[in-house]
């Protein structure tokens, strides 16, 4: 054997455990997910699988709870995206400056993002609880703006807000972290220049950090965008999906005909669609992060 075959060799086996996890735990479920969704699958062995074609997929967009659960997944991306962006992005320029205690500043805003989200969730129904909940008693008791207790997670039309809050603070340690990267990679030659020029604060960070923070703000974007679509935990721990579906979402949907009413066929086609959708953000992210701002 040659030395560049031996060398290509162990790369192969350097590659082949990747490779072997990738086949089984990604590309494997996908093409199994869509076989289940042309079947009326059972779970008992004994039964066999009923071939129906287009069935579930033709059921699913004449669903109108797969489409709530999609607006709702829609809605809760475009408030908690922006949300995490803009507070993860004022909190990296406030810790991108020195200061005493930086280290535990960014410590501090990063732990919810390691933070269990079954932890949080059950932290939060605390919080918005109608009785005795934080939240309440500072509305009512405190600040006075409130005259009764709100049901936050018991009403369809405050339930969501519970979520949206959730999502937005547990994921601004992560955008602050990728933000703070992002800072700290702009020369320091472009301030010092324009301090000498003359510009303010709010110059130098409308004319410098934000031009050259596109290509960060664009990874951001697409990435929390598919965390968006991907809500589940906090969701299926806070509200399950209810009062009314008025919560529900993509994941919690899929997951509700799947395992609680065994509708594996129906359920894979939700997930063929989810993954759909997923891709065809993906592919967008890929085109986004193609184009860089040069300086």
């Amino acid at each position: 054997m040659t030395r560049e075959k031996r060398r290509k060799l162990v790369g192969l086996l350097f590659v082949l455990p990747g490779l072997i996890s990738y086949l089984a735990w990604t590309l494997y479920p996908i093409i199994k997910s869509f076989i289940m969704s042309l079947y009326k699958w059972n779970i008992n062995p004994n039964i066999p699988n009923k071939f129906i074609g287009l069935e579930n997929y033709t059921q699913l967009f004449q669903d109108p709870k797969f489409y709530a659960a999609l607006k709702n997944t829609i809605f809760y991306t475009l408030i908690t995206v922006p949300g995490q962006m803009v507070f993860g992005f004022l909190v990296a320029l406030l810790l991108n400056r020195k200061m005493k205690g930086q280290t535990l500043f960014r410590l501090l805003y990063y732990l919810p993002v390691i933070t269990s989200w079954v932890i949080v969730s059950i932290l939060f129904q605390y919080l918005f609880a109608a009785r005795g909940g934080l939240v309440n008693f500072l509305l009512k008791d405190l600040l006075h703006m409130i005259q009764k207790d709100v049901p936050w997670l018991s009403n369809p039309k405050t339930a969501m807000i519970p979520i949206y809050t959730l999502g937005i603070w547990k994921g601004i340690g992560w955008s602050m972290l990728i933000f703070l990267a992002g800072l700290q990679g702009i020369p320091k030659q472009l301030y010092e220049a324009a301090s000498l020029d003359g510009a303010n604060s709010w110059q130098t960070t409308t004319k410098i950090t934000l031009p050259l923070m596109v290509p960060t703000i664009m990874f951001e974007l697409v990435m929390l965008t598919i965390g968006g679509f991907n809500v589940f935990l906090s969701v299926y721990v806070m509200t399950g999906g209810g009062p009314m579906g008025s919560t529900e979402v993509l994941s919690s949907y899929m997951f509700k005909e799947a395992f609680d009413y065994f509708h594996f066929g129906y359920g894979s086609a939700i997930s063929v669609i989810f993954f759909i959708i997923v891709f065809t953000i993906a592919q967008i992210q890929r085109k986004l992060l193609a184009k860089r701002s040069l300086y």
